[in-house]
């Protein structure tokens, strides 16, 4: 049972993987968290989330860092930097391990794509194999968990049945995402996470882990994506465009456009004046609840 008290000052953030520049529909995500979070006069800040070190670059972080510069999308504290955090993420699976729910796993990706089915089995559960050089799973009950997306209505899941017993750390040692964002966000007093709806389904297994980190709860807002022509999500392996920072007031008011909220009655000069109409006519109620036709 979660005990611990969410912090009652809004304070939202900005989570960027440095794979690649910002395009459109990553804009659209820092657009629509800054926004929630200045018009409930919060603050906002920026994690560049980089566990990932074969996928990731230093230049992607600065080109991240440059662009939301430009657009005039400045945090309120100092950018966080998931490599720094190794020692949160070590206590919160110390924590896992004392309460006897971490395993270690021997399963490859293709011994389970071979079994054809959507959740882990629980093959290694109680195999008791030594953690050296294995990923680590988290041992997940039976148990609906739901919670009100304030954007996409009610959500209920069993994870146990939908996913299973899930990483936590892979192989490398490397954190996985689901950890490393659940610890940050409780590490950082996040009450509010405001992203695309592509993160929609990882959402309960987060709360899992909230749960039995003893961590509160945040409130979840899941913005549409912006997809291609084709349908396919707009992103850096589908193509999608970087953004040209040159161009940065057309391209916030383009992301505006696409959450659906009220354009200024006049025209804007800088990107500064666009955002104080956006801190102070954001509303929620005008999110689509569809994806967003985008073409480049």
């Amino acid at each position: 049972m979660n005990t611990s008290a969410m912090p009652t000052a809004y304070r939202g953030r900005f989570a960027p993987s440095p794979t690649g520049p910002l395009h459109i529909g990553s804009l659209v995500s820092a657009l629509g968290s800054w926004a929630d979070a200045k018009y409930h006069h919060g603050g906002w800040t920026v994690r560049i989330e980089n566990i990932d070190p074969e996928r990731e670059s230093s230049e992607s972080i600065i080109q991240i860092l440059d662009s939301l510069k430009a657009h005039g999308l400045q945090w309120d504290d100092d950018v966080s930097y998931q490599h720094l955090h190794s020692e949160r993420y070590d206590n919160a699976l110390d924590n896992l391990r004392q309460q006897n729910r971490l395993f270690a796993c021997t399963c490859t990706r293709k011994k389970l794509r071979a079994l054809d089915i959507s959740n882990y089995p629980g093959t290694c559960r109680s195999l008791n194999h030594p953690e050296e050089d294995k990923a680590l799973r988290v041992k997940i009950d039976s148990e609906t968990i739901e919670f009100d997306d304030l954007v996409c209505g009610r959500q209920s899941e069993d994870v146990s049945q939908t996913v299973g017993d899930f990483i936590v750390r892979r192989r490398g040692p490397l954190y996985a995402y689901q950890l490393a964002v659940v610890v940050d966000d409780a590490a950082q007093n996040i009450t509010h996470v405001v992203r695309g709806a592509d993160l929609l389904d990882n959402t309960a297994r987060q709360i899992a882990l909230q749960r039995l980190l003893n961590y509160p709860t945040p409130a979840y807002l899941h913005l549409p994506l912006a997809k291609h022509a084709d349908g396919r999500k707009l992103s850096k392996q589908t193509g999608a465009a970087p953004l040209d920072d040159s161009q940065a007031l057309q391209n916030l008011q383009t992301a505006w456009n696409l959450l659906g909220q009220t354009a200024p009655k006049g025209a804007m000069s800088s990107c500064a004046a666009f955002l104080t109409h956006c801190a102070a006519h954001w509303d929620r109620q005008r999110i689509p609840t569809h994806p967003l036709d985008f073409t480049q």
